[in-house]
């Protein structure tokens, strides 16, 4: 009897291991992935001055994402900004121009490798509750306001600041729009070189205090400070791609890539560029604030701004992007 009770569990014994033998393997735990390293550091930022609200408001966003990241901003005239870069030899991680073709023209091949068009604008006439005529302009009769005895208004200087240049152009594409031969003139005759500052946004300052009446802004300036505008007609105001060839035919001659030599601006529609140039100190952190930039937040940001983001951005040359970039543009 107590034989065949051994050979009863020998056989349960064998049994069971033949049938665990059978069995799948139990799964081995997942292996968690290995942590992203996180994003830190400082980014250097060479802008135009109209970006000045904007850029505050993407550093602040990308820095609650990567809090590790910190900021350093430089808001002066486009052209200004590049020529730190090409001319002073100053290092920046990101250039951003509210003209895309100033890096093309001061920055590529030498400085810079590719450019972004991210944003557009409008070109508009800022001005305060206080300024001379402000009950009477309009769009029909802002050339007649402006060019009236004692009325002060300004822009800013073309050799630096790209809305100093689209100032001039637009002043050229009025006359012809409105059919008054000598308006430029005359608008160039009753703004003296007093009146004439580095950078628009400085001109804010004017309006507030009362020391200027008007002065020509980019929309998303006079947007973001609370300003009053006149919307200029569509035909002059620089922002409509349908109306290029229109203003193509404005021109203004600035300061060129070399000390002594000029370059001559061929008005178009307002778009901006961003790129990180070749002396970026941290181009990588850099590439990852521009796909931010382009990126859904980066558009939802500029949109609240004023300034409408280019939706896909767009490049001319996609294949001069770096890789993770070539996707994110047309």
């Amino acid at each position: 009897m107590k034989k065949r009770i051994l050979w009863i569990r020998v056989a349960l014994v064998v049994a069971l291991a033949l049938v665990a033998g059978c069995m799948p393997a139990a799964p081995a735990p997942p292996t968690a992935a290995p942590e992203q390293p996180a994003l830190e550091g400082k980014l250097i930022v060479f802008h135009a001055g109209s970006l000045t609200v904007p850029m505050k408001a993407l550093a602040e966003a990308f820095q609650a994402k990567y809090p590790g990241v910190t900021f350093e901003t430089e808001a002066s005239g486009s052209n200004a900004a590049a020529r730190k870069i090409s001319e002073l030899g100053r290092q920046a991680d990101l250039m951003m121009s509210a003209d895309y073709t100033v890096i093309d023209k001061l920055l590529i091949p030498d400085f810079a490798g590719w450019n972004i068009q991210f944003a557009r604008n409008t070109m508009v006439i800022a001005y305060a509750d206080e300024s001379q005529y402000a009950d009477d302009i309009n769009a029909d009769n802002w050339y007649e306001i402006l060019t009236r005895q004692g009325v002060i208004y300004g822009h800013s200087d073309p050799d630096a600041d790209p809305c100093g240049y689209r100032t001039l152009m637009v002043w050229q594409l009025a006359e012809e729009h409105y059919g008054l031969p000598g308006l430029n003139a005359r608008l160039e005759e009753h703004c003296p070189l007093e009146n004439v500052r580095p950078k628009s946004v400085v001109l804010i300052a004017l309006l507030e205090s009362g020391d200027m009446d008007y002065a020509w802004e980019y929309r998303s300036v006079a947007v973001q400070h609370g300003m009053k505008f006149v919307e200029l007609p569509d035909e002059i105001n620089l922002s409509m791609v349908e109306h290029a060839d229109l203003y193509s035919q404005a021109t203004v001659e600035i300061a060129g890539k070399e000390p002594g030599t000029t370059m001559t601006m061929v008005g178009k529609p307002i778009v901006y560029g961003v790129t990180i140039p070749k002396n970026a100190p941290s181009p990588e952190l850099a590439l990852e604030f521009v796909k931010f930039l382009i990126g859904p937040e980066g558009q939802a940001i500029m949109e609240e701004q004023g300034q409408p983001p280019i939706v896909p951005p767009v490049a001319d040359d996609r294949n001069a992007l770096p890789a993770v970039l070539q996707t994110l543009v047309k």
